[in-house]
């Protein structure tokens, strides 16, 4: 495990917003149909394999973690921001939230049925990336579910695009890019779906949402 050499600059940006995030996002599935679907497909597919906490890693202030207990799973969420933990805990205490990274999770090798990473590896500089999805793949069991959402590249061979993000730099990635790296610590896709922006939406870049498995055998 390695800490991330962009991780202080990304947790004071979102600490100094944390208050207007959570104001701003609270309702941000509401309008989301597709997602929300893909959400249930997600839970289902976790309770298929034999249930297991779910982790939603980069949490923010905690809705998505609460929707995901809706949906009857043992969801909850890890931000490197204690603002943002903070404001979890106060909206949802009977959830749990801790401050931790991305790149050195305190969870144990293999117990988790699950792991959801909505937008939360846009602020991952590429260099840091396979650091990311190799502690995604170390903390899953066999057969656990993982669901990546982030903004896609405009050209599928560039494996990374950066941006302008009102909070600090971001990256669009290559849907094919980040299926190779998860495939490259045994993690296998299973869909994918790229989603059009809305011609009202603020970016107009696709938006990926990537279904992907553990495998059950270490060197498949």
């Amino acid at each position: 495990m390695m800490e991330l050499d962009s991780l202080p600059a990304t947790r004071d940006a979102y600490d100094a917003v944390a208050e207007r995030y959570a104001q701003q996002f609270t309702d941000s599935l509401r309008d989301r149909p597709l997602e929300r679907a893909l959400l249930a497909a997600f839970a289902e597919s976790v309770r298929a394999g034999g249930e297991g906490e779910v982790a939603d890693l980069g949490c923010g202030p905690g809705y998505v973690t609460a929707h995901l207990r809706g949906l009857g799973l043992d969801a909850f969420g890890i931000d490197a921001s204690p603002a943002m933990i903070r404001l979890a805990r106060e909206a949802n205490p009977d959830l749990r939230f801790e401050v931790g990274s991305m790149a050195a999770l305190d969870i144990e090798d293999g117990v988790l049925g699950g792991v959801l990473s909505r937008f939360s590896i846009i602020h991952t500089p590429p260099q840091e990336l396979p650091a990311v999805v190799g502690e995604f793949a170390r903390v899953l069991a066999p057969g656990g579910q993982l669901l990546i959402s982030c903004y896609a590249t405009d050209d599928p061979a560039v494996p990374a695009q950066s941006f302008d993000h009102t909070v600090v730099t971001a990256y669009r990635w290559s849907p094919d890019h980040l299926a190779g790296l998860l495939r490259d610590v045994g993690v296998t896709e299973v869909a994918r779906v790229l989603c059009e922006p809305k011609p009202t939406d603020r970016r107009q870049f696709q938006e990926l949402q990537l279904l992907a498995a553990r495998n059950h055998c270490p060197d498949q």
